[in-house]
């Protein structure tokens, strides 16, 4: 008995020295933004379930392990999520197995009371080691986690954007984002004394191909970070919607992002010897039409569409009066509903200016009830606020360019915080809340992301310092309405005078 004891922990013993690496599959999505359900084209959360769960089965035979992770920014995008405050997200992704999300700012799009529930119901970790609370300090949300593998371990530390202080806000209250290198350098020793690998799981942006944003606020994008900080492994990043269709190694650093809008899921592979990484590959995998779908996370998330659906005729506001979105009324003249959007768009975004095309207005909304698909019809296209940093000079372009556009056109230009007088095809008498126009001064304007960049002929705004908010057009009106509550009247004065009608 003896004898054959020792045997056995001879071969158990020689079986340990020889065995494999261990094999560790970690998938990544980020900057799903709603898109909950796919099309029939492609994309959605039951394809990428499907490819997890395969992996799943695939790997557990080898003894190997499957780790699921969000880059943020799971809020805002559609109106069948985005009227549920995003629970079928959060519940999908629950049902996903996944491991654990860094927070997006667009986690900060509502009231943080809606951030809190979005926790509850996900039952994963939210991340964001620098995101923290300035009156008591420290972290909000976990700032990183540990994953016990047996053989292995790996920690996972989480950073949110500074460009959240810009781009959302509103809600951050007596919360605040912290410098993200700063803080990963904090967290980095007491996270390596406790793992194997090292993760960051950020919501950054990847800018090291340019497209850097100009922003009023210091922030770090991944590729700086790779660059600057050593002892991390992997940098599993979103926030710039870039498809990175392998990942790029910065550093010895391996930086991944999949796109967005749930349409590629990421891969990446690790073989993991002795507590080291000693091989990788790692790949974007487009969820195509081809991918079945997972019937119980379909199953489900379709019963939620259906209730994001009937939410689209929630009422959100009343309007004793008919709101003019007619198509020859608003490439020709300013109505009640021009006005009405966008004063809504500095409602917003609290900018000195607001810019609104007459043919992105697509229809009026009667007198009675709103709906928010009485809103969707307004403003069909998606598009987002987009605030731009222009001087009284770079105003004073937009608005002569304006003056020489002929009725009927859709680059007929509608405005907020703003008033001019035009005659013989310029502008003249321009005020912005009510004082003249400093040509030298830098305003705060906001337009949609079409005419941000060039759309309609505004081409003297292409690249022009600013950002995308990733609001909806259509969002922003629907609380502008809700917040108004019953419209009794609402002004269709003229704030760009004609003086003399361009035909």
């Amino acid at each position: 008995m003896k004898r054959f004891l020792g045997i056995l922990v001879f071969v158990v013993m020689v079986l340990s020295v020889f065995a494999g690496p261990n094999h560790l599959v970690i998938f990544h999505m980020n900057d799903t933004h709603g898109h909950v359900w796919g099309t029939e084209d492609g994309g959605g959360f039951a394809r990428a379930a499907t490819l997890i769960n395969q992996a799943r089965e695939e790997v557990a035979k080898e003894g190997g392990a499957v780790l699921f992770l969000h880059a943020g920014d799971v809020n805002t995008g559609i109106p069948e999520s985005d009227q549920l405050d995003a629970v079928p997200d959060f519940l999908a992704l629950h049902y996903m197995g996944l491991d654990a999300m860094s927070l997006g700012n667009h986690e900060f799009d509502k009231p943080f009371e809606v951030l809190e529930k979005q926790y509850e119901v996900a039952q994963f970790p939210f991340l964001g080691a620098n995101f923290v609370n300035e009156k008591r300090g420290g972290p909000v949300f976990e700032p990183y986690i540990i994953k016990d593998y047996g053989d292995f371990s790996v920690g996972i530390i989480g950073l949110v954007t500074e460009q959240t202080k810009v781009l959302e806000p509103i809600y951050l209250g007596e919360n605040t984002i912290v410098d993200a290198e700063e803080t990963l350098n904090m967290y980095l020793p007491i996270v390596q004394e406790k793992a194997d690998v090292v993760i960051v799981l950020a919501h950054l942006g990847y800018h090291a191909d340019g497209g850097r944003p100009n922003l009023s606020v210091e922030f770090t994008t991944s590729d700086e970070l790779a660059e600057n900080v050593s002892g991390v492994d992997i940098i599993i990043d979103g926030h710039s919607h870039t498809l990175l269709e392998t990942p790029v190694v910065i550093n010895n650093v391996i930086v991944a992002q999949a796109g967005d809008n749930a349409e590629n899921i990421g891969r990446i592979d690790l073989w993991i010897d002795d507590g080291r990484i000693v091989d990788w590959r790692g790949e974007v995998i487009p969820l195509t039409s081809d991918i079945p779908e997972d019937p119980f996370i379909k199953m489900f998330t379709d019963a939620f569409y259906q209730l994001g659906s009937e939410a689209l005729n929630e009422v959100v506001g009343v309007t004793k009066v008919y709101l003019d979105g007619e198509r020859a009324h608003v490439r020709s003249d300013e109505t009640n509903l021009s006005n009405l959007i966008a004063d809504g768009m500095i409602w917003k975004t609290g900018a000195d200016v607001a810019l609104m095309n007459g043919g992105g207005i697509r229809a009026s909304i009667e007198a009675g009830e709103i709906t928010y698909r009485d809103i969707l019809t307004v403003l069909p296209f998606g598009n987002t606020l987009y605030v731009l940093e222009l001087t009284g000079k770079d105003i004073m372009d937009v608005l002569n360019y304006a003056a020489t556009i002929p009725d009927g056109q859709g680059a007929k230009l509608h405005v907020a915080g703003l008033t001019a007088e035009i005659k013989g095809g310029k502008a003249t008498n321009v005020k912005i809340n009510g004082k003249p126009i400093d040509l030298n001064k830098t305003y705060k304007v906001v337009t949609n992301n079409y005419v941000a960049a060039g759309g309609d002929g505004y081409t003297m705004l292409a690249g022009k310092p600013g950002y995308d908010t990733y609001f909806r057009d259509a969002d922003s009106l629907r609380e502008y309405i809700a917040h108004l509550g019953t419209i009794e009247d609402y002004t269709s004065q003229e704030r760009l005078i004609e003086l003399d009608q361009v035909k």
